[in-house]
């Protein structure tokens, strides 16, 4: 007979310890507007990401290197005063963190201070080791992300798949077991082969959450304008779109034009 599942009020990085313990997956998807957020919060999701995407998803970038740590702000900012129940991580945007610890710490301050968010994520292990530990050390909860990493994105050159060579395999392991030990509350996974994955969030005791990463990590994560099906360029394997909003809201625009041009709209009861 299996133990009932906690019921959180609210989600904190505790709780996302205790669910992976307990064997509960996590769900997670991203937000950048206080609308959005407020649908995600009340449905019941456990993470909300204020994620760098927003570069691409909201100001239609090519990549997530031209967001700014001001627009993040801005974002998460809107998130924040839309939830009641989700754990709100903001990622820490290209260039506020690589260069030099005491810029990433002012960098991650700002966003808690700024913007209310409970926590910060940024891209890379062994490489970032010693912002993560400024950050930390402040008291400031981080998340991490290993395999594919998007700011990286001119280095690797593609979007493909990371980490199916040994060689970088054990470099993703062992830059996961040092994020633990330094104190990460969690680590995003991301396009990494199922079997690595599963063998990562196994040798952990924080949650390792995946995006294209299989079935054996702690919980998932998609943007949310791809699963919803706002987005409908992007079809990698891992995205499962749950609705086509593309084509209905397409539609319901074209006949709100029609209505209008004909004049149906508003009709008598839609006036004062």
């Amino acid at each position: 007979m299996s133990a009932a599942k906690k019921q959180y009020k609210r989600i904190t990085v505790k709780s996302l310890v205790e669910m992976k313990a307990n064997g509960e997956k996590i769900s997670m998807l991203t937000a950048y507007d206080y609308t959005m957020a407020k649908i995600l919060d009340s449905a019941g999701l456990d993470v909300l990401l204020v994620g760098d995407s927003a570069s691409n998803v909201m100001a239609g970038h090519e990549t997530t290197l031209p967001i700014t740590l001001d627009q993040m702000i801005y974002h998460a900012s809107a998130v924040v005063r839309a939830i009641e129940r989700c754990l709100v991580v903001v990622d820490l945007p290209f260039g506020s963190y690589q260069s030099d610890p005491k810029e990433a710490l002012r960098s991650a301050i700002r966003i808690m201070k700024e913007s209310g968010g409970h926590s910060i994520k940024l891209e890379g292990g062994r490489e970032v080791k010693e912002s993560i530990k400024r950050i930390l050390n402040a008291g400031i909860p981080v998340m991490g992300h290993l395999g594919l990493t998007p700011q990286s994105i001119y280095k690797f050159g593609t979007y493909t798949v990371r980490a199916k060579e040994e060689e970088e395999a054990e470099k993703l392991m062992e830059d996961a077991l040092m994020l633990e030990r330094i104190g990460c509350f969690a680590l995003v996974l991301e396009k990494v082969p199922a079997k690595l994955a599963k063998k990562v969030a196994e040798a952990l005791t924080i949650p390792v959450i995946g995006i294209g990463a299989g079935n054996g990590v702690d919980g998932q994560v998609l943007v949310t304008h791809d699963m919803i099906g706002m987005t409908h360029e992007f079809n990698p394997r891992f995205l499962r779109r749950y609705l086509d909003l593309f084509a209905d809201m397409t539609n319901a625009f074209e006949n709100y034009i029609t209505d209008v041009k004909s004049g149906d709209f508003p009709s008598d009861k839609e006036q004062y």
